[in-house]
């Protein structure tokens, strides 16, 4: 028998314990307790609590234990032991591949399942289930990373398929990929992208649900077995897949909210499907003071009343104001509060700019191209001009390529550098934009994006620069690059022309909608005119090296070029313009090369030239002359240098000037051996010329010579 003493113990412990269970509001544990045994009732329902705790994983103790002991465990296959034993004892530099890989993999088994939903709506299911996303949790007490999707999801034999066992051709090509030195940045292109996850973390635990079939849960820990068992839980995904990584001690900067964010922006911001990532907002908020606290600050207010009234007395002040009385009443009616930062967790999207190259160039407004140029080039200005296409063939890929408005200050320091101004996409999964050959170096200014949905994911730079697929990606490139500045050339010629046609007529239309019309067309052509004259003060250099270095497209850069002439009246214009207003029986085209144009259009070298009405082109950029080396004629018309010696005009007195210079080297003969002989160590040769008209002498370059410019 219990006595009363016992009886008022009891009931003080079931005061204690069972509102604290009910407080945690979990299942009930059953169990059958013995009324003479009040410890027993208290650590059971202590252990109840204890099971039901969730742990970082997802599980609580109990269903850990359920867990345990209905898991099945498999060998894996060989080949993949020593793939896992190569990955785990990496030192691999770059291991943030694996966030790159698990993304991408996400995002297929989303792809799969919206495919699927086509011929079956019902596969995609309902709320939540039918919202295709990727979310990405950290949890930085537990050391875990976790990416959960809404895709495809994977049954028993799936995981035991794609987790456990690899094609053999597959695994043992990334094995002698890998035993020649090879880079690990290939992993993905193997079809063994998952085990990347074994740079980083010692023990991955994927939960996955396919449709029809029960929610399964595969765990390994980087050993060469693994294990799957049903889920204890239950549906708790609805379908999808969660993959948890526990973080080796060397790889916990992957629980930093912004490495990650950076990560995702770098490899996976063009991703199809929204990417969330689970953040810490911290915010400050006012809440009411509590009892003690309002009764701290009610006596500390007494007491400052207190001192204020003394402080009175003591001046002769005892005139009392009734309105701050009032005042002071409102002042107490107004609730007390203290401001507290209050933490909490919310979803932020990580890849809001969506991969615009891969919609239908005509559904893209010029807006849509500007932001998403200073989305990929972090620039602040618009471009000068885009290009949207899509390549067939060999290779398939999609492509933007952009001119921006300013050149880089550093553009011909590093000519010979990597060029990283182009990044390369596999299914919109960023791979590299360390090239050293997918553009020319003179077109090394352009900036965009090569997307591609038949490479490999994670090809590396290594293999694009061995194979032919570079080649065929950088030939399409520079012709469309090419095409580009085309497109800003003719509609500069065409706006010049305009221009000119305006002042030759200088009509103007009576209507008032005919002289809107007038302005509207007279601000497109100053446009144009304008746009190709800043992309030549910024690239022009680049086009002039184009000529050196690419002969195969040296004509349709030298139809890029812009010159003054002697004729232009200080306006620049291109080769074909220069061509087309040439003279009846003229059979050259003349240049000049000096330091500024103020020098050369007061050269004596012109002297003849403009006497027959020829315009002379005039070179004044310090690569030109270089540039013409190479360039030897245009249109089957021959460049001709006016400060070279043996200058043709090809002009109908040409034999009878001829007649007169042979006469005239005779008559000369003493002056011409003086000459030499005073000047025998400066000049090669004196001669006779019919060049000038004015001046007595000049000093010319021989044929294959550079310049005194």
């Amino acid at each position: 028998r219990m006595n009363s003493q016992s009886l008022f113990l009891l009931f003080v412990v079931a005061l204690v314990v069972i509102p604290g269970a009910y407080a945690e509001d979990t299942p009930k544990v059953e169990s059958e307790l013995r009324p003479e045994s009040v410890g027993s009732a208290t650590d059971e329902n202590l252990v109840a609590r204890e099971e039901e705790a969730q742990s970082a994983d997802g599980f609580s103790v109990k269903e850990k234990k359920v867990l345990e002991d209905s898991f099945t465990k498999f060998e894996f296959q060989a080949e993949v032991g020593r793939l896992m034993d190569i990955i785990i004892n990496s030192l691999y530099s770059k291991k943030e591949i694996f966030l790159r890989e698990l993304i991408s993999n996400a995002s297929d088994a989303l792809d799969k399942i919206r495919f699927q939903s086509i011929a079956d709506p019902s596969a995609l299911g309902e709320g939540d289930n039918a919202k295709l996303d990727i979310r990405i949790e950290l949890d930085k007490d537990a050391k875990t990373l976790s990416i959960t999707d809404r895709g495809i999801g994977m049954s028993k034999q799936h995981l035991i398929d794609n987790l456990g066992t690899i094609a053999k051709s597959g695994t043992s090509s990334f094995l002698e990929a890998m035993s020649k030195g090879g880079d690990l940045n290939l992993i993905g292109q193997f079809g063994v992208g998952f085990y990347s996850v074994y740079l980083v973390a010692d023990e991955v635990t994927v939960t996955s649900k396919h449709n029809g079939e029960p929610q399964q849960v595969w765990r390994s820990s980087s050993d060469s077995t693994f294990s799957i068992a049903d889920d204890p839980r239950g549906d708790t995904l609805g379908r999808g897949t969660r993959i948890t990584l526990h973080l080796k001690e060397d790889a916990t900067e992957f629980l930093e909210e912004g490495g990650v964010k950076n990560l995702v922006k770098r490899y996976s911001e063009f991703i199809n499907f929204p990417i969330y990532l689970l953040v810490t907002k911290e915010t400050e908020v006012e809440v009411p003071l509590d009892e003690e606290e309002l009764k701290k600050a009610e006596e500390e207010e007494a007491a400052k009343k207190a001192e204020e009234e003394e402080a009175k007395k003591l001046d002769g002040d005892d005139v009392e104001v009734k309105e701050e009385d009032a005042d002071e009443e409102d002042k107490e009616e107004k609730p007390k509060t203290k401001k507290v930062k209050e933490v909490s967790k919310e979803w932020e999207l990580l890849n809001e700019q969506k991969a615009i190259w891969t919609r239908n160039p005509k559904e893209v407004e010029d807006e849509d191209y500007n932001k998403f140029f200073k989305a990929l080039t972090k620039d602040f200005e618009d471009p000068l001009s885009h290009i949207h296409f899509t390549a067939e063939g060999e290779v398939e890929f999609r492509s933007i390529l952009y001119i921006p408005s300013k050149p880089p200050a550093d553009m011909f320091e590093k000519t010979n550098a990597q060029n990283n101004n182009v990044r390369l996409y596999v299914r919109r999964v960023f791979i590299t934009d360390e090239f050293d050959d997918l553009l020319p170096r003179y077109l090394n200014f352009l900036k965009g994006v090569v997307d591609s949905e038949d490479l490999p994911l994670n090809v590396s730079r290594e293999m694009l620069q061995q194979s032919r697929v570079l080649k065929v990606i950088k030939k399409k490139l520079v012709t469309k690059a090419l095409e580009m500045m085309r497109r800003l050339s003719e509609a500069e010629e065409e706006a010049q022309e305009n221009k000119a046609k305006r002042a030759e007529s200088g009509d103007k239309a009576e209507e008032k909608k005919e002289d809107d019309e007038e302005e509207d067309d007279e601000e497109d052509d100053e446009k144009a005119i304008e746009e190709y004259k800043k992309f030549l003060e910024a690239f022009g250099k680049n086009l002039k090296l184009g000529v050196i270095e690419d002969p195969k497209n040296r004509k349709k850069l030298a139809k890029l070029l812009r010159y003054k002439t002697s004729h232009s009246k200080g306006q620049y214009i291109s080769l074909p313009t220069y061509v087309s207003r040439m003279k009846k029986g003229q059979k050259h085209i003349y240049f000049i090369a000096g330091e500024s144009e103020k020098e050369v259009e007061t050269s004596p070298f012109l002297e003849k030239l403009e006497k027959l009405g020829y315009e002379v082109i005039y070179m004044t950029d310090p690569i030109d002359e270089y540039t013409v080396q190479h360039m030897d004629e245009f249109d089957d018309f021959k460049l001709a240098n006016a400060a070279k010696e043996d200058l043709k005009f090809g002009d109908k007195h040409e034999k009878k000037q001829k007649e007169k210079k042979e006469a005239a080297k005779e008559s000369l003969k003493g002056l011409i051996s003086w000459l030499k002989d005073l000047l025998k160590d400066q000049v090669e040769k004196v001669v006779v010329s019919n060049r000038l008209t004015s001046t007595p002498c000049v000093v010319v370059t021989g044929q294959y010579g550079y310049t005194a410019n």
